[in-house]
């Protein structure tokens, strides 16, 4: 057929990302990657790509009650001058398996499923013989948390993954750093729903950082406890 019978038809059937599941395959992990999320992940009903006016609950907890106490319990003149969270640091040390490459991808795959974020290897910046470091050696992995994943991630700490934790006897209220944020250690991170005891060949300790406003730990912990923090009395 000539060139001029071509014209106006567009590309053949079965070409382009539609037709060619290896080309469909590239252009998901683009998509995944624009997103910072790993490919294949399935988004959660209710998340923003579905419904543009989806607010999570713990934001909603937010405007609606804890800044409006704060206001009235610190004197605040400003709304801009509540405490609030800015993000959610979560890491996990895995120096112990550094010369395991397929353990450091596990924790990272599996922090990545608790975050609903693709996490990223930490490595050593100095080397230290005695524990057979080497400068620039996976030792770990962590994932930042900002707005709405923040919010949904410790909906499920405070709701799912803390009421799982043996003998669990509330957290400490001296784990402040004197500047309004806040760390807490978890043992076993198979306390997430995310992850599949099963399927778990080592179960990690976990750190979460929580970096707030706040000028004075006592406003962290009002802020926190806004948020159902189970603090120890």
């Amino acid at each position: 057929m000539s060139d001029k019978g071509q014209k106006g038809k567009g590309p053949a059937k079965g070409s382009g990302p539609r037709g060619d599941p290896r080309e469909a395959a590239k252009a998901e992990k683009k998509a995944a990657k624009r997103e910072n999320k790993p490919a294949g992940t399935q988004v959660a009903v209710g998340e923003t790509a579905h419904d543009p006016n989806y607010v999570p609950r713990f934001k909603q907890r937010y405007n609606d009650v804890i800044r409006p106490e704060l206001m009235k319990q610190f004197g605040y003149k400003n709304v801009m001058q509540v405490p609030r969270i800015e993000k959610v640091v979560l890491n996990i040390g895995a120096g112990e398996a550094a010369s395991d490459g397929k353990k450091i991808t596990q924790a990272q795959n599996d922090l990545t499923a608790i975050a609903g974020q693709k996490a990223v290897v930490t490595r050593a910046k100095k080397a230290i013989a005695t524990f057979k470091i080497r400068h620039g050696l996976p030792i770990g992995t962590k994932v930042t948390l900002r707005k709405d994943r923040m919010y949904e991630f410790l909906d499920r700490l405070i709701t799912t993954a803390m009421p799982r934790i043996r003998d669990f006897r509330g957290l400490n209220a001296r784990s402040f750093d004197g500047r309004g944020n806040y760390a807490l250690g978890l043992k076993e991170h198979i306390v997430f729903v995310e992850i599949d005891y099963d399927k778990t060949e080592t179960v990690w300790g976990m750190d979460v950082i929580i970096n707030t406003t706040a000028r004075t730990d006592d406003e962290a912990k009002a802020l926190l406890k806004g948020f159902q923090f189970p603090f120890m009395n």
